[in-house]
């Protein structure tokens, strides 16, 4: 099967980082091209006692997308060094959760292929909030790729 274009999503951590040298290896064969995706979550506040407010933005938001645009082109410009004659886009996304958003810009970018690490954020997160990993393969409309942990 070979891909046109390949989503790549990131956390950040060392363990989604794991996934970069499959991709590379994907598009490399199908000289697809890639996007690097990080979805920054924005949690939306009640106000204490008022249950019938409206939610408040996060604060903070601003820098933290910056953060993510900023970590992401090092990410690119890493990749690009490994494979130079693919392309290479980023995307810093904000939405509420990550494993609707992930499929959806998927959708909206016309990605074949979504790659992703089963294991990024993990301890009490992950117990609370349940997978992110599960909830993209959920959402998705087109192939994902789990790659597990080493071990």
């Amino acid at each position: 099967m070979a891909f046109a274009h390949v989503m790549l999503t990131t956390d950040f951590s060392d363990d989604a980082s794991r996934a970069f040298d499959l991709a590379l290896r994907l598009n490399r064969r199908d000289d697809a091209k890639l996007t690097l995706v990080h979805v920054v979550e924005a949690i939306r506040a009640i106000p204490h006692a008022a249950p019938f407010a409206a939610p408040l933005p996060m604060p903070g938001l601003e820098a933290l997308v910056q953060d993510a645009e900023q970590r992401l082109q090092l990410d690119v410009v890493r990749l690009q060094a490994a494979a130079p004659h693919l392309s290479i886009a980023s995307a810093a996304l904000v939405a509420g959760e990550v494993g609707p958003a992930v499929p959806a810009e998927a959708t909206a970018l016309g990605c074949d292929l979504i790659v992703l690490s089963t294991h990024g954020r993990s301890g009490l997160r992950r117990l609370v909030l349940g997978s992110v990993a599960e909830a993209v393969l959920r959402h998705a409309h087109v192939p994902v790729l789990a790659v597990p942990p080493e071990g």
